[in-house]
């Protein structure tokens, strides 16, 4: 499957976009930041409609923590689901959202091996009115999938 082609965001509803936005403020809760206290949350909208809620874990062995994005991409993925429309992301220090909350570039990576780049939507948000929307390709521009290795 060509992920590189260049198409749109899929059309997803304001009401859809801010009901994902929902989901992700209701796992913020659940993060586990007792290091940074940096609490991230993230909600997965799978093609099928299956929405998939994510936190931070931390560890004290910093790189065994696992992000927000990642943990509701491997709870999808673990699942049996391969296709992906849209992520909602919030987070705060402390838990209290103040500003937007963008992807760490290994969460953009995660997120490019299983989307269209030119397709999946990211929405970082303060509230469940108050997004910014992006595409995977506005964030990770010339990106490296699994595409490329199909050329070798």
């Amino acid at each position: 499957m060509d992920r590189s082609d260049k198409t749109t965001a899929l059309e997803i509803s304001r009401e859809q976009k801010e009901k994902l936005i929902e989901q992700a403020f209701q796992a913020l809760p659940r993060a586990y930041a007792p290091y940074s206290h940096f609490h991230v949350a993230a909600a997965l909208l799978c093609r099928d409609g299956e929405i998939y809620m994510g936190c931070n874990v931390e560890n004290a062995s910093y790189p065994a923590g696992i992000c927000a994005e990642r943990s509701a991409f491997s709870a999808a993925v673990s699942s049996g689901k391969r296709q992906f429309d849209a992520i909602a992301i919030v987070g705060g220090k402390d838990g209290k959202v103040q500003d937007y909350c963008a992807p760490c570039g290994i969460c953009r990576q995660v997120m490019r091996e299983f989307v269209r780049p030119n397709e999946f939507l990211i929405l970082l948000a303060k509230s469940p009115s108050e997004y910014r929307e992006y595409t995977l390709s506005q964030l990770l521009p010339e990106s490296f999938g699994p595409e490329n290795l199909e050329m070798a």
